[in-house]
């Protein structure tokens, strides 16, 4: 478990791993899908338009994420974080004085770039840069940030959106982000020294083991573990931006989707805590095929049933697996390729998975729209966490992909 002498020690670090993805959370689908109903009255969309615009935008920014993510292995990161933050916060101003569709697909396409792809990036690969023996800790906490902001930011905005207009929201939400910029500093204080004693521990003992991301492209066990990981962002990303259906097909109020998202933060919350010490004492490529049950048995629930239960326990089945796909996601290739192209190796598996819910939304619509029914998309849903947990297996047991020459 962690301990306390653990944040004591590197609070500041681990602080900056929070605040970047508690600040991500901009960028997320939920919080955006917050004022999806006062976007698509404000410029005439309807609720394709809108989901159409919203995937060409992250789609785009999963393209550029595969060059942007690797300017952290460049980049001091104070620079590098500080520059995501200001441009998340520019972004947000854009979507509060937006003034046309195209402005708002410019505006979705920053929020998803440096909000859900950069902010996020750069506090995981801090953390699988400077923790090796402690590594899945430090995820742990870091990622702590995403389950803040699903659990406190709903019912903020709802709140905020009650007394304000929904442009001031987004203007404020940017002066908060400008505001918090200079904490960057503070809590990354001696970043040059501590990454001085990185790289000279690297150069002492060699870091001829570690892969370039070409290498890592040509290991098949990226490959075999890839829809594992992108599994839980594709699941979750389409069903909750369907929410709204899902509920009317169930029968059941927006209160109850709104509840089960509490219990989702819970979950998430607790197995972030827990799969930390389990990815540093078994490793994370063991665990892989693991991560997949509960959401695959969630969506069986889904598909099975119509009770008001089935929600709580869908969306608290989908956060045990959200949880400890951060953590594997922010261990694994460090783990596999070695920390020396870490930025570049996980922009290309960020990017993967930013371009798997830019492609969520628009996929289960199409499927929504020709008379698929729900409960055959969950169904379908829980195959593919079953086959994919079963190639992530063969993956685990192919041998070591450092092998591999690069």
């Amino acid at each position: 478990m962690l301990s306390l002498s653990f944040l004591r020690a590197h609070g500041r670090l681990l602080g900056f791993g929070v605040l970047m993805t508690f600040c991500s959370s901009v960028g997320q689908t939920f919080f955006i899908s917050l004022f999806s109903g006062e976007i698509r009255d404000a410029f005439a969309l309807s609720d394709g338009a809108f989901g159409s615009l919203y995937s060409l935008g992250t789609l785009a920014s999963a393209a550029v994420l595969l060059w942007a993510g690797r300017l952290v292995d460049r980049l001091p990161l104070p620079v590098f974080a500080a520059a995501v933050l200001v441009l998340l916060g520019a972004t947000c101003l854009l979507m509060g004085v937006a003034w046309s569709s195209v402005t708002l697909a410019v505006a979705l396409f920053g929020l998803r770039l440096f909000g859900q792809g950069l902010a996020s990036h750069s506090a995981v690969v801090a953390m699988g840069r400077y923790f090796e023996a402690q590594r899945g800790r430090a995820v742990s906490v870091a990622t702590l940030g995403h389950t803040l902001g699903e659990a406190a930011l709903p019912a903020i905005v709802v709140a905020a959106l009650a007394l304000a207009d929904w442009r001031q929201v987004w203007s404020v939400t940017a002066l908060i982000l400008f505001a918090l910029t200079p904490l960057i500093l503070v809590l990354l204080k001696g970043q040059r020294a501590r990454d001085a004693a990185y790289r000279q521990e690297r150069q002492s003992r060699g870091a001829g083991s570690d892969r370039p991301l070409g290498a890592a492209l040509r290991d098949p066990g990226l490959w075999l573990r890839l829809p594992a990981l992108l599994a839980s962002p594709f699941i979750g990303t389409g069903l909750i931006f369907h929410q709204v259906h899902l509920a009317a097909i169930k029968g059941w109020p927006l209160s109850l989707m709104a509840g089960a998202f509490t219990v989702f933060a819970a979950a998430s919350l607790t197995t972030l805590l827990l799969t930390g010490p389990l990815v540093d004492r078994f490793g994370a490529k063991r665990l892989v095929p693991a991560i997949l049950v509960p959401l695959a048995l969630g969506c069986a629930i889904l598909a099975a049933g119509d009770a008001p239960i089935v929600a709580t326990l869908f969306m608290g089945l989908l956060g045990v697996t959200t949880g400890s796909s951060a953590v594997l996601l922010g261990a694994l290739w460090a783990e596999l390729y070695g920390v020396t192209h870490l930025g570049a190796i996980r922009a290309f598996a960020t990017s993967a998975m930013v371009f798997s819910t830019g492609l969520a939304p628009a996929f289960m619509g199409v499927l929504i729209d020709r008379g698929f029914a729900m409960e055959s998309i969950a169904f379908g849903s829980a195959l593919y966490c079953l086959l994919a947990s079963i190639l992530a297996l063969f993956a685990t047991q192919a041998g070591r992909p450092r092998t591999i020459l690069g």
